[in-house]
């Protein structure tokens, strides 16, 4: 034999060794095996609905007359709201009262049964407002800032809205594992069909709040209150959107 012939015939031997040995690599058992698989959902959808936090604050060295004046404006206030956008949902809350003391201090400390004596009062409510309408929410709050003050505003989703929301998100969720299921399988040398779930855990994550939605609410600050008789320029507002993620772990056993 000669040198040429010798060195193909021992190629030869290496390939077919070396498709022998990868054969043998491809057809591991996967019988009866358990894969741990992770999935991943997000959904998203514009704001519907906006809640409105107004307040009405006023100081008066009487605080029968703080307070008069308080509530006549909060009376105001909610009939302004009631005409502008009366389908919205309106609850007043968190009504204070509390003395506001002289900010110099004494010389001499107080005796210790002489009280501090406040010069003056300062009264406060709030009305929390609820709607969906987002396209005469300007409107109506820049009404209500001829009285009220507008202390903060966040958007969201209505009830209706965030069940709808979390029914797509629980079905992309699962559609990204059977997704993986079938990525699995391939990788695995094994048809999809041999595949079967065992267990889905939707806690997989453990993130376990805030699962009615990831996108932090929209606030405003503190606006200053206006003249009751000076009209209000309409302020501009940008409901955004509000994005549902979900996590989940699926456990697969190949027959």
């Amino acid at each position: 034999m000669t040198l040429t012939k010798t060195v193909a015939a021992a190629a030869l031997v290496a390939s077919m060794f070396s498709a022998a040995h990868a054969g043998a690599q491809a057809q591991a058992p996967t019988t009866g095996t358990t894969v741990i698989i992770p999935a991943f959902g997000e959904v998203k959808a514009p704001n519907d609905q906006a809640t409105a936090v107004l307040a009405i604050e006023e100081q008066d060295k009487d605080k029968a007359a703080a307070a008069s004046r308080v509530n006549q404006k909060m009376k105001q206030g909610l009939e302004i709201l009631k005409r502008e956008d009366p389908q919205a949902s309106l609850k007043t809350m968190n009504y204070y009262t509390y003395p506001v003391y002289p900010e110099d201090r004494p010389i001499q400390p107080l005796a210790a049964n002489k009280p501090r004596v406040p010069t003056a009062w300062r009264v406060g409510h709030y009305v929390e407002v609820k709607t969906t309408n987002l396209a005469g929410l300007p409107k109506t709050v820049a009404a209500a800032q001829k009285v009220l003050t507008l202390n903060a505003i966040n958007f969201g989703l209505t009830p209706a809205a965030t069940k709808k929301l979390d029914d797509q998100r629980i079905a992309a969720t699962y559609k990204n594992l059977n997704e993986r299921i079938t990525s699995v399988a391939s990788a695995m040398g094994r048809p999809v069909t041999d595949a079967v779930i065992d267990t889905v855990d939707f806690e997989g994550s453990g993130n376990y709040a805030d699962r009615e939605g990831a996108a932090a609410p929209v606030m405003m600050s503190m606006s200053k209150r206006a003249m009751d008789t000076q009209e209000v320029a309409e302020p501009s507002f940008e409901p955004g959107e509000t994005t549902l993620q979900m996590r989940l772990v699926g456990k697969v056993r190949f027959r």
